[in-house]
């Protein structure tokens, strides 16, 4: 039976030992998976996947900067909500867009009117999520591009994409189904929500939190 590879797999192994090929016949080839399928490898991993119309893609895993800039903006985010305002979570959870799409924010938000009950494998839908970039061109152009496609077609209102190498926060905003920008906030700057009435953060203090110095 031959298998179709999607990236060269000889360069992850040492010479002569190949990939566990009867662990990877268990699931579905690409194009043929379902969100069933996509929940199950994802509910028995830490690895960040995501899903697009049969289709999976795994993402590298995040820096300790990265990391720590999530979480500074987790409890900033959580010190506004204070649970009455709705509901934040952190990467991993899954976010289902649509009904082929699934995305793993960094953090995603969902307002009080919107929660999920608590048994639920994931959020349908967003009304904020937050973006951290990394700095190769592809999770670049996937996080200024392509999520922010998803994420307007999905209808989620705001969308924070955070970028440690320029020092930038780009807070977008949803209209006419469209995102235009509501604030960027680089040096000496603020980044503010429209969407959450005192949600605003120092967009020094947000990089600084990446250094764990």
């Amino acid at each position: 039976m031959s298998v179709s590879i999607p990236f060269d797999w000889t360069q992850a192994y040492p010479p002569g030992v190949e990939p566990a090929w009867e662990i990877a016949l268990l699931f579905p080839p690409q194009g043929g998976w379902s969100i069933d399928d996509y929940l199950t490898l994802t509910e028995r991993t830490n690895q960040l996947v995501e899903f697009t119309a049969g289709r999976i893609e795994v993402l590298e895993m995040p820096t300790i900067e990265h990391q720590l800039i999530v979480l500074y903006l987790m409890d900033a985010l959580r010190a506004v909500e204070q649970g009455k305002l709705g509901i934040a979570l952190m990467a991993p959870h899954p976010t289902l867009l649509g009904s082929n799409k699934i995305r793993e924010p960094d953090i995603v938000f969902k307002l009080q009117k919107n929660k999920p009950l608590p048994d639920a494998r994931y959020f349908q839908g967003a009304d904020l999520v937050m973006e951290v970039v990394s700095p190769d061109k592809s999770s670049q152009q996937r996080d200024y591009c392509q999520k922010r496609n998803d994420y307007a077609e999905a209808g989620v209102s705001e969308y924070w994409v955070v970028e440690p190498q320029a020092k930038k926060i780009t807070v977008l905003a949803l209209e006419d189904g469209k995102y235009v920008e509501h604030r960027v906030a680089g040096p000496g700057k603020h980044a503010k929500s429209r969407l959450l009435d005192g949600f605003l953060v120092d967009a020094d203090a947000v990089f600084a939190a990446g250094k764990h110095r």
